[in-house]
């Protein structure tokens, strides 16, 4: 059911959430990575354990990125042709290759229900004097490994999605929308925002392209997940959503509330009895105090890691609960404008 928030899993584990607890969260869907997978422990493990679903349990849907962004932000290690990106691993130093084909090769090996293209993804560098130049120059190459993409397929079984990419400029992203709307997927992504452009901005490009793609294929924003983002990403037609921000934040003692952001490390929380978030069903608010949260997390207890990203989760799951019975009901709109005005400014 869309809109949905995809948990992400990118070594194919939500960090310190099992899978259960995922369906119990309101979990439809997971995002692992491709690159890191495919680095450890090898597609072709996980391919003789079943692909993701045997491998992991998971036994819903998988989406997987290519890791192209995961890549390219390797900086000194990583050099971008026009075949695809050669890099030094992280792990062992040795020289990796990714092109186009072999990113779809892995990610049909893995088994995962949506396999992404690989995309040149670069930070929004408005002032740049080359700026634009990189940013056409990068649109340009993700359509060319796009239609490499398409012409690797194999599996009929595994969706394969687009990437839009064009910087912050509206002209381009619109013409990345209609060329790989040409190229043919079976659904689109929203790729390279939130990587220093303004909010505003933001929606005014995604609703841009919104208008370019074809109304009857999920639209996919990548990587953007604070609570505002998922709102105003469902009023401009985004289907799916992933971020780490749950779960890191709640790491971090950052927990999502209707009400804004708790940051539950801070000293007034240390004799709180009351559950984070009384309006929460989750089992982390029906069972401890913030006090406790406070506790453990202060004292570095992984189990506070664990409880607080339960919760978040479970935050997430709930506020697009919400947001596809808004619609059912016609009236998100109103709904968008009450949540975003109750929860204010949230805390990074």
């Amino acid at each position: 059911d869309t809109p949905a928030f995809m948990s992400v899993a990118t070594f194919g584990a939500v960090r310190g959430v099992s899978a259960d607890e995922l369906e119990a969260l309101g979990a439809q869907i997971l995002l692992g990575n491709a690159y890191h997978l495919h680095e450890r422990p090898g597609e072709d493990v996980i391919a003789s354990c079943g692909g993701l679903h045997g491998f992991t349990g998971w036994r819903r849907p998988w989406l997987t990125d290519s890791g192209g962004f995961q890549v390219t932000s390797l900086a000194d290690r990583v050099r971008v042709d026009e075949e695809g990106v050669t890099f030094s691993s992280p792990l062992d130093g040795r020289r990796r290759q990714l092109t186009p084909e072999k990113v779809v090769a892995i990610q049909e090996s893995l088994g995962s229900d949506v396999a992404m293209v690989l995309d040149e993804c670069l930070p929004a560098e408005p002032d740049a004097p080359d700026g634009g130049l990189r940013a056409e120059r990068a649109a340009e190459r993700t359509l060319r490994w796009a239609e490499r993409s398409r012409a690797a397929r194999r599996r009929p079984d595994q969706a394969l999605f687009g990437i839009v990419q064009g910087g912050l400029s509206e002209a381009l992203r619109r013409q990345s929308a209609r060329r790989t709307c040409e190229i043919g997927f079976d659904g689109y992504a929203h790729g390279g925002l939130g990587l220093g452009d303004e909010p505003e901005r933001r929606r005014d490009l995604v609703a841009a392209v919104h208008a370019e793609l074809p109304e009857t294929s999920p639209h996919y924003l990548m990587g953007l997940g604070k609570p505002a983002d998922l709102l105003d990403g469902v009023a401009n037609g985004v289907d799916l959503f992933d971020c780490v921000v749950p779960t890191r934040n709640g790491r971090h003692g950052l927990l999502y509330t209707r009400d804004g952001a708790l940051q539950v490390k801070r000293a007034a929380f240390r004799t709180d009895s009351g559950p984070p978030d009384p309006s929460c069903d989750c089992s982390t608010c029906g069972r401890v105090s913030r006090a406790y949260l406070h506790h453990l997390i202060r004292a570095g207890e992984v189990l506070g890691a664990r409880l607080a990203s339960i919760h978040n989760l479970r935050f997430y799951m709930r506020l697009l609960e919400d947001a596809r019975r808004a619609i059912d009901d016609g009236h998100f709109a109103a709904f968008h404008r009450e949540r975003v005005d109750r929860s204010g400014p949230v805390e990074n």
